[in-house]
């Protein structure tokens, strides 16, 4: 789909988490081309940290991220898989009013054009919570290329048509 080049780009503020128990700011790649990526296409990095697995700490950084007036998504890298560590979703479950079921979705039938069948293992998904959009991508640097280049990159972006998700934030809110 295109982009209407007649409309000016809206920068929005996006909080990059990556969920780790071994990922260090030096050794974070995933982190690194996520921020690279964004940064790149004309976005503002308005926070960035490593959080360990585990759903007590990811709740209490996402709310944290989502009650700040700078932030306008956050993009999480790691903890999506299936084993017992991997407890990303189950955070956002805790702090998302409304789940993007459709992101997960096209997100595994991009994957999959990359590594076949290994992306029933991913459990990327994607939802709401009080206003502010959250994205989960696996932790691999393939997975966050996938998730960026194939939906973040126009969704995040007002120019892209026929619609995108910055257009409708003025409206999350409503009730």
């Amino acid at each position: 789909m295109p982009i209407d080049d007649t409309i000016a780009f809206t920068p929005i503020g996006i909080a990059v988490l990556t969920v780790s128990d071994t990922r260090t700011p030096a050794d974070d790649r995933s982190g690194d081309i996520l921020v690279k990526k964004l940064t790149d296409h004309g976005h503002s990095l308005a926070a960035r940290t490593i959080v360990r697995d585990d759903v007590s700490a990811l709740t209490a950084q996402l709310n944290a991220w989502i009650d700040s007036a700078d932030i306008d998504c956050i993009i999480t890298t790691g903890g999506t898989g299936v084993t017992g560590r991997d407890v990303t979703p189950e955070a956002f479950a805790e702090v998302c009013e409304k789940d993007i079921p459709g992101f997960g979705e096209l997100f595994r039938m991009l994957s999959y054009r990359s590594i076949g069948t290994s992306t029933v293992q991913s459990r990327a998904c994607a939802g709401v919570a009080r206003g502010i959009y959250l994205f989960a991508l696996p932790g691999s640097t393939g997975a966050v290329k996938d998730g960026w280049d194939g939906i973040l990159k126009d969704q995040l972006d007002n120019r892209h048509k026929p619609c995108n998700f910055v257009d409708l934030m003025p409206r999350l809110r409503e009730r």
